[in-house]
């Protein structure tokens, strides 16, 4: 359904993969765009495609690893005049080699990317949103953040997990404002995520084709979820029946089972 009134949203990590796939579901929706990411051509490729399409896109490339590019980011919406009304917090990365083969920059950089920033554009977006009694926060979370943490990629179910606690709570906070708060928590995901961290090869053995999504089906499930005002979803029936089993199994067997999950894609 279409937006009455054109509103603009900002979508970190908007360069590929879910963000592309997000910044394609808005449009279609009526929706304006902010779009940052790191890498500027793919972003001004998008841009081009959904300018094409009737909406304004405006293009900021911002590094979230770096501690000032969120407030960077809200001074340079600010500059241009634009009001944020949606804000999604899709960047992401993950590192697979284990924790103590992992350089601790890299690390550092996972938390301000998919734990700090995100917080941070949350509090500095949300305040106008709650004034003008409208808004879309969407953080992108993950199925790995509602299941025990996995060995060899350690980090990234922990942040993932605190991500929804987060988003949760704000949910809770901002109900009655007309600001709508949502974490979305995907399963595998055919995007280039896996290319990057370098387990494409892994993680295509290990899982049959019927556990993937498409980007563009997790998009849509999320831009629903956040319109109705869900505090968070997980598209697809066996991705809610994996959370579910994982949350009500003992400690003892649900570790046993992502330490499986660790085991086929031979990350301990």
């Amino acid at each position: 359904m279409r937006s009455a009134v054109r509103r603009t949203v900002l979508i970190t990590g908007a360069s590929a993969g879910i963000g592309a796939a997000l910044a394609r579901v808005f449009a279609g929706a009526g929706w304006d765009l902010i779009l940052t990411a790191r890498r500027e051509t793919p972003l001004r490729a998008l841009a081009a495609e959904l300018t094409g399409q009737g909406a304004a896109v405006t293009v900021i490339c911002k590094d979230l690893a770096d501690p000032a590019a969120p407030r960077r980011l809200f001074d340079a919406v600010k500059a241009r005049g634009l009001t944020v009304d949606g804000l999604v917090n899709n960047a992401g990365f993950s590192r697979t080699a284990g924790f103590l083969q992992t350089d601790a920059g890299s690390q550092a950089a996972m938390i301000r990317v998919m734990l700090t920033a995100p917080v941070e554009l949350a509090r500095l977006f949300a305040p106008g949103m709650v004034e003008r009694g409208h808004g879309r926060i969407l953080n992108v979370a993950s199925l790995a953040g509602r299941m025990p943490a996995t060995g060899g990629d350690t980090l990234y179910g922990p942040i993932k997990s605190f991500l929804i606690k987060a988003s949760q709570g704000l949910h809770l906070e901002l109900r009655g404002t007309g600001v709508h708060v949502t974490a979305l928590c995907p399963g595998y995901t055919l995007t280039e995520f896996h290319d990057a961290n370098g387990t494409r090869a892994e993680v295509s053995a290990a899982y049959p084709a019927w556990m993937w999504q498409s980007a563009d089906h997790v998009a849509r499930v999320g831009y629903e979820a956040v319109e109705a005002n869900r505090p968070s979803v997980t598209p697809g029936v066996m991705n809610n029946l994996l959370a579910g089993l994982a949350k009500h199994l003992p400690d003892r067997l649900a570790l046993s089972m992502v330490g499986g999950h660790a085991r086929r894609l031979k990350r301990i």
